[in-house]
């Protein structure tokens, strides 16, 4: 199912924590949802989920608004909360169990539905504990697992892989990849690296507002501009090498970064390559090309320069 949100806002008192934001997410897609603490992602997942209500604006979930059938488009979602709230006295075959009667799932399929998400989860060491004595890696899988145990069009994961050890994390990602494949996933974290890992795209919102949307190949492009290239270029004096890279009819600028290690960094024009330019020019001279790397702008440097106060 398809989500399309329309000038979405929500205020607290004199605060905006959502400021008229617009955005869709396709079938099939994994969305990543980036910003820094007080942004507006909670609250915006809250709202799509019909946690809490819309003050402005429009949610459209396969096409229905969210404000006229909000207790229906809720069967059609699974929720895992940043909080995650669990009934800790609960052993965790049990919870699950209640949370599938509670999201409507039929009592003769129910059965079926916590041990398939025991196995998926990887919980199964673990399913007749209270959830009380889980970890809290644990604890977090007993939450994605709740969130999936209807088998729901619509997943909005709020930092799922907090508290998990790293192989848990690579597990957790795999299986986020595999369920976006048919399903809308809506994905929180703080974590820059699991975002690249699993999301097909990322939405970036700061004080309330959208400040980047697209894949990551997309906003490093829009990021970085002109091409950088790292070079290093053997046989030739350092400073003969800059000045030939320098008068590349490509090239806007170049440095030395390392002159004892042969390294160089070229900056082309716009919209301009200075990889075959840097090629020849070796060949002319007989230099050793022996490293051409184009330097793509991080990820945290995007975030960075978007979200900073």
């Amino acid at each position: 199912m398809d989500i399309q949100i329309e000038k979405l806002t929500k205020t607290y008192g004199p605060q905006t924590a959502v400021n008229d934001i617009s955005f869709e997410v396709k079938t099939g897609e994994v969305l990543g949802f980036l910003g820094p603490n007080g942004a507006g992602k909670s609250t915006t997942m809250k709202m799509i989920t019909g946690y809490i209500g819309i003050e402005k604006g429009d949610i459209r979930i396969g096409g229905k608004r969210m404000a006229d059938d909000t207790d229906n488009l809720k069967r059609h979602i699974g929720y895992l909360p940043e909080n995650n709230p669990l009934y800790l006295d609960m052993p965790v075959m049990d919870y699950l169990a209640f949370c599938a009667a509670l999201q409507g799932v039929s009592k003769d399929l129910i059965p079926k539905r916590v041990r398939k998400m025991i196995g998926v989860c990887g919980l199964n060491r673990e399913k007749h504990k209270k959830i009380g004595e889980l970890s809290k890696g644990y604890r977090q899988r007993v939450g994605l697992a709740q969130a999936m145990i209807h088998d729901p069009e619509i997943l909005v994961l709020d930092e799922p892989t907090t508290g998990l050890d790293p192989n848990q994390i690579i597990e957790i990602r795999k299986l986020i990849r595999d369920l976006g494949k048919e399903k809308t996933v809506i994905l929180s974290t703080h974590i820059l690296p699991e975002v690249e890992a699993t999301c097909d795209r990322i939405l970036i919102i700061n004080r309330g507002k959208i400040v980047a949307n697209g894949t990551p190949e997309t906003l490093r492009k829009q990021a970085q501009g002109n091409e950088v290239l790292k070079l290093c270029i053997e046989d030739g004096d350092t400073d003969t090498v800059l000045k030939s890279l320098k008068a590349l009819d490509t090239v806007q600028g170049a440095t030395a970064i390392q002159p004892d290690q042969h390294l160089f960094e070229v900056q082309s024009k716009a919209e301009q390559s200075s990889k075959r330019a840097v090629f020849d020019l070796c060949v002319k001279h007989k230099w050793v090309l022996t490293e051409l790397t184009p330097l793509e702008t991080k990820l945290e440097d995007i975030f960075r320069n978007l979200t900073v106060n």
